[in-house]
């Protein structure tokens, strides 16, 4: 997975995130708008109404004093703990 800032304030942050199709950007996003301080988060992965775009563009907006790297970091960090807690629970199965 490679990342790619595009565009950063201290409340908004634009990123490319190579390799990842809607599976991955769905499950981050809804991470990210269960994180505290974030007010939207969403994606655009439309290569033919984006200018040849071909890869997912995340977009993230925070609240004043939470910083957008941050809030993804959070969300990150929260869909591996999903995907840790889904794979315990398929093998105690």
């Amino acid at each position: 997975m490679e990342l790619r800032v595009i565009e950063k304030t201290d409340e908004e942050l634009r990123m490319e995130i190579a390799g990842e199709d809607h599976t991955f950007m769905n499950v981050l996003k809804g991470a990210l708008l269960k994180t505290p301080g974030v007010v939207a988060a969403t994606y655009d992965m439309n290569p033919e109404q984006s200018g040849g775009q071909t890869e997912p563009i995340l977009s993230v907006k925070t609240e004043s004093g939470t910083d957008p790297l941050d809030a993804v970091g959070d969300a990150s960090r929260r869909v591996q703990n999903l995907s840790k807690d889904f794979t315990d629970a398929f093998r105690a199965a």
